[in-house]
This record gives C-alpha cells, structure tokens and sequence, in this order.
C-alpha cells in the first residue's frame, strides 16, 4: 500500500517522488500488487494526492502488478463518472485493476459532497449496483434519484471480462453483512484485531452461505506493518509515524466505525496489540503465521510506510519482508 498522502510542510514533489520509488521497490522485489486510497479535504492534517491521479501514475511503473483501489468512496461519486473513471484505468493497465469500495467514515466529505450520511447506505448501494450494470451491460439501464441511464452504453468497457473484482470494506458486523451480499469479497481493514477479524469470518461465510452464493476463493486482509534487524529499532523507526496515522484517524472518526466500543483513543501500546505487525523478522513471521494457518488468508495488503516516514526506510522493511519473511511463510515456517 503506498501512501498518497504526505505530510504538510514538505517537498510535495519530493514526497511523491519517494512513493514512486516504493512503488518501483515492490515491482522489482516481486510483489503482486500497489494499492491507494482516497480522501478529500485533509489539508489540516497532510496532503493528499487524487486516487485516479496516482493509479495513472502508476501504471506504467508496476509492470503486472494489480493495480488496487483500496478504498474508492463509492457514495460520494456519480456512478458513471467512476465507471468510466476506472474502466479507463484497467483499459490503460491492461486488466489490472482490482476495485475496492467503501462507506468512508468523514462527515465533512459528505457535507463538501451535498450527500445527507442518513442516505449514504442507499446511495452506496445504488451506485454499486449502477457501476455493475455500467461495466457489464450493452445497454445499461440505471433509475436512481441522482443519475439517469436509459440504454447508452458507458464511453469505455474494462478489459476485464466480465468485469473487474469488486471488494467491498467492512467495519461493523452490519458492513460484513452487505460485503458478503453484494461484494465478490471481503477487504479487511488494516486496524481489525485478530478477534473481531475470526468471529466476522464466520459471519461473512455464514451470510454467503445462507443467500446461496459461492464461498469466497479471496480473502484479503490489510495489515500496518514494519520489519526491522531488532524489534526495538522496528518500533523506534514506525512508532513516530504509525502513531501519528492512527491520531489522524481517531481525528477523522475511523474508530466509530469500529464494532463494539473499540477505541484508537488509546496507548499505541495498546493500540498495537494484535494490530500492528512491528519487529525482527521473526517476530513478523510469528505474528502473520496464524492469519493464514487459522483464518486462511490468501492475500495481505502490507503497509511499511506512513505519512513523514522516509522512504528509504520503508524500502530497508520490504526488503526484509521480501528476502526473510515471505519465504517462510510460504514453506509453512
């Protein structure tokens, strides 16, 4: 996961520069996939590059990799603005795109949209079931209270047939609900604890189960993570900036999207238990083992770096992500 956002006061060139070269470090390190995500107005906290912007930028640069929109703000946009949008990337990509949607969490990113959130469900899901329509159909027909199509087919169809993958993110049990339904799979987030994560599994395979649809061959979780020679550098080096993510996130109010009464208002120390991934490569070993012998995880979405964070730090992680942890996980280590 590369980070399209960047901390204020900086070289913004310079800082979109280094996650190019994140980018560059993963392709030649062998990794399957570059994931971004989206927000609007968080100038008081960092800047932040535009989705679509950055996927261009980066198609030319990550060889086969996937291209992974992790997350697009589906509610906030017309469906055949972003239909057309991303269409036009896994065109350009040659078939990589991989679509990740989401509620999103930040009231002024529906106040700035004109969107009321009591609606944001709705309109989530007319617009998701608009952009399936926009991408597979001839002669879409879409009859929403905020977008008409009566038969006129979108300027560019994916390349992907039918359509690209679409996985939905989910907090609460009700999202889990809806990604089983409506989603081909399930984008774990990268701050569920290890717990909630075992107990929504279950609930999301039941509620497949039970509508009759085929159990998902993908399971994808997000995971914030740093990799060090020696745990105590691992944490002097990600603790600065993975604690400086995670206040803007309890600024934005991510964890009222949370179950339960989950909290990032918390010590990072507590924060980081059975979350964040921090230390030798061991240590990374031990703690990714269980998501994949226990919850059978077939994909990760690491991210090494946050906002402020040097890139050629990230990069030193990845690198011993790349050459010491991925092999043994995949001999079963």
């Amino acid at each position: 996961m590369v980070t399209n956002q960047h901390a204020l006061g900086g070289d913004v060139i310079a800082q979109i520069n280094g996650e190019l070269t994140i980018a560059d470090a993963a392709r030649d390190f062998g990794w399957d996939g570059v994931a971004v995500t989206q927000h609007f107005l968080t100038g008081a906290w960092l800047h932040g590059i535009d989705q679509v912007a950055m996927l261009g930028r980066l198609i030319d640069r990550t060889g086969d990799m996937s291209l992974v929109v992790s997350i697009n703000l589906l509610a906030l946009h017309n469906p055949v603005a972003t239909a057309e949008q991303f269409a036009s990337i896994d065109v350009l990509s040659g078939g990589r795109l991989v679509f990740g949607v989401g509620l999103g969490y930040r009231d002024e990113e529906y106040l700035a949209f004109g969107i009321d959130r009591k609606r944001m469900v709705e309109r989530f899901e007319g617009n998701l079931a608009a952009l399936k329509e926009l991408w597979t159909s001839d002669e879409p027909v879409v009859d929403l209270p905020w977008c008409q199509v009566k038969g006129t087919p979108i300027s560019t169809r994916p390349l992907q047939e039918p359509r690209p993958p679409i996985l939905m993110a989910a907090n609460a049990d009700k999202a889990v609900v809806r990604a089983a339904l409506r989603s081909d799979g399930w984008m774990i987030n990268p701050h569920a604890t290890f717990p909630t994560v075992a107990r929504q599994l279950d609930l999301f395979s039941k509620t497949r189960r039970e509508a009759g649809l085929p159990g998902s061959s993908r399971t994808s979780v997000a995971r914030e993570i740093f990799c060090a020679p020696t745990r105590q550098r691992a944490l002097e080096i990600a603790r600065p900036f993975l604690g400086a993510k995670y206040d803007a996130y309890a600024a934005w109010g991510q964890d009222r999207a949370l179950p339960g009464d989950e909290s990032f208002a918390i010590p990072f120390e507590l924060l980081e238990d059975e979350r964040f991934i921090i230390g030798t490569p061991d240590d990374c070993i031990a703690m990714l083992t269980p998501w994949i012998d226990d919850l059978h995880m077939t994909d990760f979405g690491l991210r090494t770096n946050w906002f402020g964070m040097p890139h050629e730090q990230a990069i030193e992680s990845m690198r011993l992500l790349t050459t010491e942890v991925f092999p043994a996980l995949r001999e079963g280590r």
